[in-house]
């Protein structure tokens, strides 16, 4: 019986400082690598092809979950193993992986456990650890949602979910001028989703924000991540209220006129 294989698919968008390194940790053991580009301005394709030449490009924007459906597309191994550039695979990790695909069961799904570092720190509690995510899955099975942010891979009824062994380790914010852009970002998305669909007041910003800090430094530990820890919850609770206010903001303009 031959053995199942196993490809890694990755969405990305100028990520020439990390893709190399994500990469390297997964070159060696698996089959085929599929990268879907949103149009970078990099050297993200040259480094890309590098290490395969099944490297697609999608500047059309979708949203992150239709993306990643489109980049399942051209996945043509039975298993698929979906990472993010800035994030790597350790060795105990891989050795699980593979287990997993070589008991071949096509009704599971698995979990990796990702400890995210901020600012040269790996963050260890904040609500950021255990951070558990479905990253592996039959090809065939399933697939992302269609969440245009924080999308999930859908679970069908019946499906068994596992959990495997080591740390998917991932590089978030080297500084907080690139952590503030990329909430920024994120912002807008999570606005312009839930536009029309949500409530909103400044009340509710103010309340939510503050809630967040709370929630992450108090109750989730985060004190003991030292002053890093409390960046983090302060950049939440801004981003919280933020993401509030610009929904209020969009519905009380349209009120105004």
């Amino acid at each position: 019986m031959n053995q199942p294989t196993l490809a890694v698919a990755l969405i990305v968008k100028n990520e020439e400082k990390h893709l190399a390194d994500c990469l390297n940790t997964v070159k060696d053991w698996v089959d085929e690598i599929i990268i879907l580009d949103a149009g970078s301005t990099d050297r993200t394709e040259d480094i890309a092809r590098q290490y395969t030449d099944k490297f697609y490009v999608n500047s059309n924007w979708p949203g992150f979950g239709p993306q990643r459906q489109l980049a399942q597309t051209y996945v043509t191994s039975d298993y698929v193993l979906w990472l993010d550039a800035d994030e790597r695979v350790t060795s105990e990790l891989k050795s699980s992986i593979l287990e997993a695909v070589q008991t071949h069961p096509l009704d599971s799904l698995y979990k990796v456990d990702r400890l995210s570092s901020a600012f040269g720190q790996f963050i260890k509690h904040s609500g950021w650890s255990p951070d558990w995510l479905v990253r592996l899955y039959p090809t065939k099975l399933t697939q992302y949602n269609d969440a245009m942010v924080h999308e999930k891979v859908e679970e069908p009824r019946g499906t068994k979910i596992h959990k495997l062994q080591g740390k998917l380790h991932h590089y978030t914010y080297d500084s907080l001028h690139q952590c503030i852009n990329k909430n920024t970002k994120y912002i807008k998305i999570w606005a312009d989703d839930k536009e029309g669909k949500k409530k909103s007041s400044f009340s509710t910003a103010l309340v939510h924000g503050f809630a967040s800090f709370i929630k992450m430094y108090i109750i989730r530990l985060g004190f003991l991540d030292g002053k890093r820890g409390f960046i983090l919850a302060w950049l939440t609770m801004n981003n919280t209220f933020c993401k509030y206010a610009d929904l209020w903001l969009r519905s009380s303009n349209k009120d105004n006129h």
